[in-house]
């Protein structure tokens, strides 16, 4: 038997006449590695676009993350962020440095303890963030309006399922419940 091709292994789920949750089909090993197969290919071509706006400036998708993540909760404390990011401190500041050296995020002491560290974006961060999202953006609501509001909502119900109890928190820290 012939491998199959990236494209047909995406279709695969759209040919199958058995709606999910009425049987257990959707269990087997072979669905479960399709699950994975569309993970791992939609992540790659989610990420592409990003990927060539970050390697043109040198950057890569840990510096995505920082960025992400500092924009949608501006003022958000280095521990925070090391919780939702799931990495040392070491790590963070490999990254986090030169994104603060080339003006695209901020620092600052925190208002009650100083010891803390305030994490925002500049102007320049935003932009950057921003144009970074705008990539991403598209390729999300393409495949929303293809799956249709009953898809989505099952889609989120899939990716929560999916997450451990840090990243249930780390939601929760950002304003998004994971249900």
């Amino acid at each position: 038997m012939p491998a199959k091709t990236a494209a047909q292994v995406v279709e695969a789920p759209e040919r199958s006449p058995l709606p999910a949750g009425r049987n257990l089909l959707f269990l087997r090993e072979e669905e479960l590695r399709l699950a994975q197969d569309l993970l791992f290919f939609g992540y790659r071509d989610f990420t592409a676009g990003a990927d060539e706006i970050l390697a043109e400036l040198g950057m890569g998708r840990a510096h995505h993350r920082v960025l992400h993540f500092v924009g949608r909760r501006p003022g958000i404390t280095v521990g925070d962020l090391l919780g939702i990011l799931g990495i040392t401190k070491q790590s963070l500041g490999r990254v986090l440095q030169p994104l603060v050296e080339e003006g695209y995020v901020t620092q600052t002491p925190g208002r009650t303890d100083r010891r803390q560290r305030l994490l925002a974006l500049t102007d320049k961060g935003a932009a950057l963030e921003r144009r970074l999202f705008e990539r991403q953006r598209e390729t999300v609501m393409r495949a929303y309006r293809e799956a249709g509001p009953a898809a989505v909502e099952g889609f989120r119900r899939v990716m929560r399922g999916m997450m451990g109890e840090d990243a249930r928190a780390a939601c929760d820290l950002l304003g998004e419940p994971a249900r």
